[in-house]
């Protein structure tokens, strides 16, 4: 018999459960941790700040479908990973013993990083956490009552950007709404040294497309921008030439700013020589297996991965939910090999498919691989993306409360856009 324990149970973590329990033999068993008992659909969260959706409409309690899947569900915070002891201490005191681990945390927002950045303490707000959003909603809300500028983007070494755009556009909608957008000049601040970059090196035409939109909704921007520190309404930033020296030192003011932090690992798997990267990614090989610690695996964004190239201010690469489900499949095959005596020979393909939502319309993009060259590029915009972003969300919410493993919807949207085969993981 084997104990495979999953910490987290985000995104990738709930679904790795899942698709876990399809894979193990009969005697085999399964632990979930999580610090939070309750999933929240987190690509919801722009429609959150801005007060299109509510905490309940994007909340499963976990318990009760781990529950009906045999998973045994530990809803208590993890203090410290000890792979060599193949153990794992909880901040409540206890431990568990383990034969595979699987880290599925997702990251921790370095909002520390920046002077006065973040909602804890700081003068931006996130929208990475639904807590962050409803803080974020109520700020809105009084923003609204005096309406001024507002700075949206991502801050030097981010690897997320798809929710900055989607909130500029978000915002500039409900603006629109509310009839006070000719009230609120808007910039869109970002260490990309490109709109449209993504941390990918763009996809298809999305420098055009997101330009494109922004020229014609009045949104002015800023690329290869460093963000020095934030103020009560005002933001110092640096511009950035190509050789990495300072073109121009800005102050930007503003009544409203949602800033996207950059990530690293938490407490938990970081320090860990062999399991971690400096910034506390976990490292992983082709099988997501740690090469130091092989009975260790990771999916999501708490993966190591290295950085496209060298640009002018640190620029992160983007884990988006297709990529991480290819990483989820492959993991639970591989682990159903090694229960079997086999050797593990899955890998993810790591695609990247991405619905970017305006509230009206939106942008979307396939990458397939994500990291280029690509045998798939593309990009295109339309009314319907928003429409997508919709039925993606009431899918995966209902994926979550079922604990289906199978990507039927997935599925669906390859067949729309058109391409044959989008492969949650292929042999190595």
């Amino acid at each position: 018999m084997a104990h495979i324990v999953v910490l987290g149970a985000g995104l990738g973590g709930s679904i790795m459960a899942y698709e876990l329990a399809d894979q193990i033999r009969k005697e085999d068993r399964i632990t979930v941790v999580t610090k939070d008992p309750l999933y929240h659909f987190v690509p919801s969260n722009p429609w959150i700040a801005v007060g299109w959706r509510k905490r309940d409409d994007i909340t499963v309690d976990l318990a009760d479908t781990m529950k009906r899947k045999g998973i045994a569900f530990k809803p208590v915070a993890a203090q410290k990973v000890r792979p060599e002891e193949n153990r794992l201490d909880l901040v409540d005191g206890t431990s568990l013993d383990y034969d595979y681990l699987i880290i599925a945390t997702g990251p921790e927002l370095a909002f520390d990083e920046i002077e006065g950045l973040g909602p804890h303490g700081g003068h931006t707000q996130s929208i990475c956490h639904v807590d962050h959003a409803e803080t974020a909603a109520e700020k809105f809300e009084a923003f609204c009552k005096n309406p001024g500028p507002i700075i949206v983007g991502a801050v030097q070494g981010a690897s997320c950007y798809g929710p900055a755009y989607e909130f500029t556009f978000i915002l500039e909608t409900e603006l629109r709404r509310r009839k006070i957008r000719d009230k609120v000049p808007m910039t869109f601040v970002t260490s990309e040294p490109y709109i449209g970059h993504l941390g990918l090196d763009g996809v298809g035409d999305t420098k055009g497309l997101l330009e494109g939109e922004m020229r014609g909704k009045h949104i002015k921007w800023m690329t290869s921008t460093r963000v020095k520190k934030v103020e009560d309404g005002k933001m110092t930033v640096e511009e950035i030439n190509e050789d990495g020296s300072v073109k121009a030192e800005k102050e930007l003011p503003f009544g409203f700013s949602m800033m996207l932090p950059a990530f690293r690992g938490i407490d938990a798997v970081s320090g860990i020589e062999g399991l971690s990267n400096p910034r506390g990614f976990t490292i992983v090989d082709q099988h997501q297996r740690n090469p130091k610690y092989p009975n260790i695996f990771a999916v999501g964004v708490c993966v190591a991965i290295p950085p496209m190239g060298q640009t002018p201010v640190p620029v992160g690469v983007p884990k988006t939910g297709f990529m991480i489900e290819s990483m989820v499949t492959a993991t639970a095959h591989n682990i159903g090999q090694l229960l079997r005596g086999q050797e593990p020979d899955n890998v993810g393909t790591w695609n990247a498919v991405c619905l970017a939502d305006f509230g009206d319309g939106g942008v979307a993009f396939v990458a397939q691989p994500q990291i280029p060259p690509r045998n798939v590029n593309w990009s295109s915009s339309g009314k319907w993306v928003h429409l997508a972003k919709i039925g993606f969300e009431k899918y995966f919410i209902r994926k979550v409360k079922k604990g289906t493993s199978e990507p039927y919807y997935e599925k669906a949207m390859m067949k729309m856009l058109g391409i044959d085969k989008l492969k949650a993981v292929s042999k190595g």
